[in-house]
């Protein structure tokens, strides 16, 4: 029925490009080569598609991926703010167009040379003053990037629950562990050890660069039609049941240090209240236990209490791959 989100829509293809330190082409054929993957996966044809959802930070126009691909008549086109935590709500767009009848087909894409051209973690320091107005306050006291932004909320964690970089190590161990089981993955078959962690350099106290995600070349792209339709095509779909956004009160971009507690993340209890599910995303290991706290996974306490201690095993288990259809919250 139109107009009921919960399982209107579904994941009917997935496609991207080789993961790299340097790709040597253009973001836009990043794009391209990541959609059509997309739609090749689940059989359809760039004149299928009548829409597409980005992010505002991109470099690939709606309408340029259009045109490269032979896409026609666009009836839905949206854009979301932010980076790394903002592709569950590219889903939540195509999701509501496709319940609300105005899109059929939707692919979300992201196409990046986040490595060899633009890199987030070189800082603003030779730019100017520009928005979003709140990075004018902190950048003058060096927070010029993600990791100074996280470091200070880090540093904040480690001093209110006596926990140590040796915990954040720690989860750096079991998320590299289980990255590194996926063949399309940069560091496939390359885990870490603590002494790994232990040893890599500073980046900004208390994180080490083993605590930060890897800036790399590449593009992602999904399809989503209806529940119905994805049904009639080659693969099993993914059933979007729900997907929520949430930003909370005196909300930064990825911190916010006015807040009468700088070390939570209340937007990610937004989400949850609104999902009753989890989907985890963190820039920097010291999140991670943050967001279980938020998500209502974890109580409050230091990060040593909820991992494997040393001798235990590090790698947590993925989930078979189910043949059955497999209802996915975005």
């Amino acid at each position: 029925m139109k107009g009921q989100l919960p399982g209107a829509a579904a994941i009917a293809g997935i496609g991207a490009t080789e993961f790299s330190k340097r790709s040597g082409r253009s973001e836009l054929q990043l794009a391209c080569e990541a959609t059509l993957a997309a739609l090749r996966d689940c059989g359809l044809e760039p004149g299928d598609v009548d829409g597409l959802v980005t992010f505002v930070m991109d470099s690939t126009l709606e309408i340029e991926l259009a045109r490269s691909l032979g896409i026609g008549e666009l009836t839905f086109f949206s854009r979301i703010h932010y980076g790394g935590g903002a592709p569950c709500a590219t889903v939540q767009q195509a999701a509501m167009a496709i319940a609300a009848g105005v899109a059929d087909v939707v692919v979300c894409y992201r196409a990046f040379n986040e490595r060899s051209e633009t890199r987030f973690g070189t800082g603003a320091q030779d730019l100017p003053l520009q928005p979003p107005q709140w990075g004018n306050w902190y950048s003058p006291h060096g927070l010029l990037t993600p990791a100074a932004w996280v470091a200070m909320f880090a540093q904040r964690y480690l001093y209110e629950t006596g926990a140590s970089t040796e915990d954040f190590g720690r989860i750096a161990v079991i998320d590299r562990a289980n990255a590194a089981r996926n063949p399309a993955a940069w560091f496939y078959e390359r885990p870490i050890t603590l002494e790994d962690h232990r040893q890599s350099r500073w980046i900004a106290e208390p994180l080490r660069l083993l605590d930060c995600c890897q800036e790399t070349d590449g593009g992602q792209a999904f399809v989503i039609v209806s529940a119905d339709a994805a049904r009639t095509l080659p693969h099993p779909p993914a059933v979007i049941e729900a997907a929520a956004q949430g930003s909370a009160a005196d909300q930064h971009e990825m911190n916010s240090y006015y807040r009468p507690r700088i070390t939570g993340i209340p937007e990610m209890g937004l989400v949850a209240r609104q999902l009753k599910t989890d989907n985890v995303y963190s820039t920097m290991e010291d999140e991670d236990v943050k967001l279980a706290e938020e998500l209502a996974l974890a109580p409050p306490v230091p990060p040593r209490a909820l991992l494997p201690q040393k001798g235990q095993k590090q790698q947590a288990a993925l989930p078979p791959a189910s043949a059955e259809e497999d209802p996915a919250a975005a």
